[in-house]
């Protein structure tokens, strides 16, 4: 009788172990084994590999597919089971994977496909093609949208993280580390006797002892240097957020500077740097008439300002005007450096502040988070684990879902950290998503697009965009190899239903069907399906590193990204001193939320997957495992010659090293 080694892999996850009886049936092209009782309970331990022999009539042939159940025994109720993967050795000695990497907690029937992806139309297997409707019937019921708020990408319908099927969830180690950090944050930080005092700072040298208590070597940097004007104008480009600056060949007519206003460096005319590609703009205009949150009874404020910067003969990049309101008048004053000290530090503190609101509702939750969740739940309804895309994305989907839905309850909800202590929270974040969405494009997703767009390709020291543009190839080449591999023609593409389904869903869930976009409604060759699937990657690692691991630096010392203010903007110039920038910081309990909440998203978890790693074995064709491991490999490349360049630099760039960036959204 012809017998075959089948070995099961149990995964090394806390509580991954199950004591229930375990069945387990072969199908093959040609016949099915019976459903056979792999022995019973201890056998399936964490991290654990049970190898059981299989005896058989005839033959099965070339095996499609294996069949796994549990049943509770009567001292072992159901149990959740997490089972990585399932090898089988044939009587020719031909070897099986099965990939699985899937929580079973009932004691239903589980399907899982031999490990080489199989696109829709390459299906021929009737049990095979019941399998995959099936399985997608089945996601479609446990991935829902949901409508979170008008004018914003749709989510997942999830009461809470709980709610969300097992393999999505944190495992149990993050997810207590969560738990453990954001309710510990603050006595982390020595900050807790803080948490309830409402008052205003009232020197420096208080708040520096509060910085003292989580300041890091870049941190360290920003106290010692947030007044200087080329610091100001380094955040621009390597700051978090990297991609509102742009080159500016013309003045916007509500922003009325004139060369008599400002003196640049090396005595050139603002016209004439203008002719020559050296200065730029900052426009925050979606911030402009947001209705601002009241914090300790009293209202915020939050400026939309216009920044123009100058690149000097030196290759700095410096403020020369700020105004900050949109609409010009008397009571609006452009302000410039040759201004009294504290006016012109005050102008830029109001920048700051604005970045802070810009940087975490259109820059960091939109366009990474909330993005990378309709990437997700798209995903995970239209296309089956044997799916070449599923293959190919699912990794970088980890914890995607359970982070947002956390967020939507602890940071974003009406009683959240960010809606109680920042200018924006409440309404006002409302009104920012909504616009921010509004103006999302497709093009600016794509980074070689955007840096063109906006008109900074040789802006010197702008690390973000060399780091990124390399970085941004990198992972192009990569799933290049891997499309073209599975789709040789366009026709096989615009052939693909669950691939059309899963773009179909982003466009009208997650950019609301808005053609002006961008976004595919449809895909019609394979180049369009590179790279789109090159963006979601890209968004969901690299987009995401960049704006969210410097957050506590950039913000540790909080006079440089004040999450609200509490004075207005200024209208009258030789006003303002000290005593005055210290009264429109905010109060010290919205300081020490604010800095909790940074160092919290800013802290790296210790289940952490960097670009690159797949521990999970997805992909079994010798082709795909090979472009992995050069894809592996580039970025090992790319991170030497990042470390080379930031040694002489007084201020390493870091933000865009593929070793300490995450697979996915998932902090």
């Amino acid at each position: 009788m012809p017998k075959y080694q089948v070995s099961v892999f149990t995964g090394n996850l806390a509580y991954a172990s199950t004591f229930n009886n375990v069945f387990i049936k072969l199908v093959g092209n040609d016949r099915e084994s019976d459903r056979i009782r792999l022995m019973g309970a201890g056998w399936f331990l964490v991290g654990l590999k049970s190898t059981f022999i299989i005896s058989c009539p005839a033959s099965l042939g070339d095996l499609i597919m294996v069949e796994v159940n549990k049943e509770e025994l009567p001292l072992f109720p159901q149990d959740a089971w997490f089972v990585d993967k399932v090898e089988v050795t044939s009587p020719e000695e031909k070897l099986y994977k099965f990939p699985i990497y899937h929580w079973i907690n009932d004691g239903e029937v589980h399907r899982f496909r031999e490990g080489t992806a199989v696109k829709v139309l390459e299906e021929h297997n009737p049990l095979a093609i019941y399998a995959r409707q099936k399985e997608l019937q089945h996601r479609k019921e446990e991935y829902c949208w949901e409508v979170y708020a008008d004018g914003m990408p749709h989510c997942m319908k999830a009461d809470d993280a709980c709610a969300l099927p097992p393999e999505v969830q944190f495992s149990f180690t993050k997810d207590i580390e969560f738990k453990w950090t954001a309710l510990q944050g603050l006595l982390e930080m020595q900050l807790s006797h803080l948490n309830d005092c409402e008052e205003p700072w009232t020197d420096f040298d208080s708040l520096y002892r509060v910085f003292c208590c989580h300041k890091t070597d870049a941190s360290d940097f920003v106290q010692k240097n947030w007044k200087d004007d080329a610091y100001f104008g380094y955040q621009f480009l390597n700051g978090v957020n990297p991609i509102l600056i742009r080159c500016c060949t013309s003045l916007p007519s509500n922003f009325p500077v004139t060369d008599d206003m400002v003196s640049l460096e090396g005595g050139a005319t603002l016209t004439d740097e203008m002719e020559k590609g050296n200065i730029f703009l900052c426009d925050y205009k979606i911030l402009d008439g947001v209705k601002t949150n009241v914090i300790n009874g009293e209202v915020q404020y939050l400026a939309a300002p216009l920044v123009l910067l100058h690149k000097t003969p030196d290759d700095s990049l410096k403020p020369v005007a700020i105004q900050l309101k949109q609409t010009p008048s008397e009571d609006n004053p452009i302000f410039v450096p040759a201004d009294p000290k504290y006016d012109w530090l005050l102008a830029k503190t109001f920048v700051r502040s604005a970045e802070f609101n810009y940087h975490e509702l259109n820059v960091h939750l939109l366009r990474t988070h909330l993005l990378a969740e309709v990437f997700t739940v798209a995903l995970l309804r239209n296309v089956p684990r044997v799916h070449p895309l599923y293959k190919l994305l699912v990794p970088h989907t980890r914890f995607t879902l359970q982070i947002n839905v956390m967020a939507r309850q602890r940071l974003i909800s009406k009683d959240g950290v960010f809606t109680l202590n920042t200018a924006s929270g409440g309404e006002g974040m409302r009104t920012i998503l909504k616009r921010s969405l509004s103006t999302l494009t497709y093009s600016s997703l794509c980074m070689p697009e955007d840096i063109t767009e906006r008109g900074v390709e040789s802006v010197p020291n702008y690390y973000y965009r060399d780091d990124g543009l390399r970085l941004w190839d990198i992972i192009h080449r990569f799933v290049k190899g891997v499309i073209h591999h599975y789709y040789k023609t366009d026709q096989e593409v615009q052939d693909d239903s669950e691939l059309q389904e899963y773009i179909k869903d982003i466009f009208e869930h997650g950019f609301l069907s808005k053609t002006e976009t961008g976004i595919p409604q449809s895909f019609s060759t394979v180049d369009e399906v590179v790279k789109f699937v090159t963006v979601v990657i890209f968004t969901s690692s690299a987009q995401h590193s960049a704006v969210n691991t410097g957050q506590l630096d950039i913000g540790g010392w909080m006079p440089n990204f004040p999450p609200s203010l509490q004075l207005a903007p200024p209208t009258i110039k030789g006003r303002a001193n000290e005593h005055t920038l210290l009264q429109t910081l905010p109060d010290v309990n919205t300081t020490v939320h604010g800095l909790a909440v940074l160092w919290l998203l800013s802290t790296q978890s210790t289940d952490f997957v960097a670009l690159g790693k797949y521990p999970q074995e997805l992909f079994t064709e010798d082709v795909c495992c090979k472009l992995t491991k050069d894809f592996e490999k580039e970025l090992k490349d790319l991170d030497e010659a990042i470390d080379r360049r930031n040694k002489n630099l007084k201020l390493p760039y870091t933000y865009m090293e593929p070793k300490t960036m995450e697979n996915s959204v998932s902090l």
